[in-house]
């Protein structure tokens, strides 16, 4: 009679906890946040005439039909994940992996290969590392000041923009440091891309 007791009093606090933290938690927290922060509750999309193109908080990338970087975009940092939020992660390669040491020739080379010849200044020793290499996560949605002003020579000129309009872009669409102190400030790629296009669509 005990032992019924104690799996009858077992088994309702288990129910009484599915239904508190399981349900209703989730349920008041999804609320709080929808009325709260409705943008960043529903992922931070990016919508463009009632159609959502991304989100501000995951990397995308911007190519042509063959899956060669589109030049007429801003291009985000390599993926591990090819941007796909539901595998975010990193590579794993280690400073000493051969590996690591052919992926890096190779995104150097790449980088080169497309902005070298919209900035003949450009040489291997100047490409910024968030240029050849991913992130953490897979999915950052930024690339670097410095990244972005190498690449506004080739939009410039693809685009037929002056430079400093293109900068102006960049300026305009770059986060500063979290709290004001923490990290790098960051050029989100996907926002300055849709500025761009609103500047001069792509042809």
């Amino acid at each position: 009679m005990k032992l019924v007791k104690e799996l009858s009093t077992a088994a309702i606090a288990i129910l009484v906890f599915t239904v508190v933290l399981g349900v209703a938690y989730p349920l008041v927290m999804t609320g709080i946040a929808q009325v709260a922060f409705p943008s960043k509750a529903d992922g931070s999309q990016v919508k463009v005439g009632g159609r959502i193109v991304g989100s501000r908080l995951i990397g995308k990338a911007f190519t042509l039909r063959s899956g060669r970087p589109d030049p007429r975009y801003f291009q985000p940092r390599p993926s591990q994940t090819d941007y796909s939020a539901t595998a975010s992660a990193f590579s794993n390669r280690g400073p000493n992996s051969a590996v690591a040491r052919f992926f890096y020739r190779d995104q150097l080379a790449a980088y080169v290969a497309l902005e070298g010849r919209y900035d003949p200044g450009l040489t291997r020793a100047k490409v910024p590392v968030d240029g050849v290499t991913t992130s953490a996560s897979g999915v950052d949605p930024h690339i670097s000041k410095a990244n972005a002003a190498i690449q506004a020579h080739r939009i410039a000129a693809v685009r037929q923009l002056p430079l400093d309009r293109v900068d102006k872009l960049i300026a305009d669409n770059t986060d500063g440091r979290f709290l004001g102190v923490i990290g790098e400030p960051g050029v989100n790629v996907l926002e300055l891309n849709l500025a761009l296009d609103k500047e001069a669509p792509a042809r």
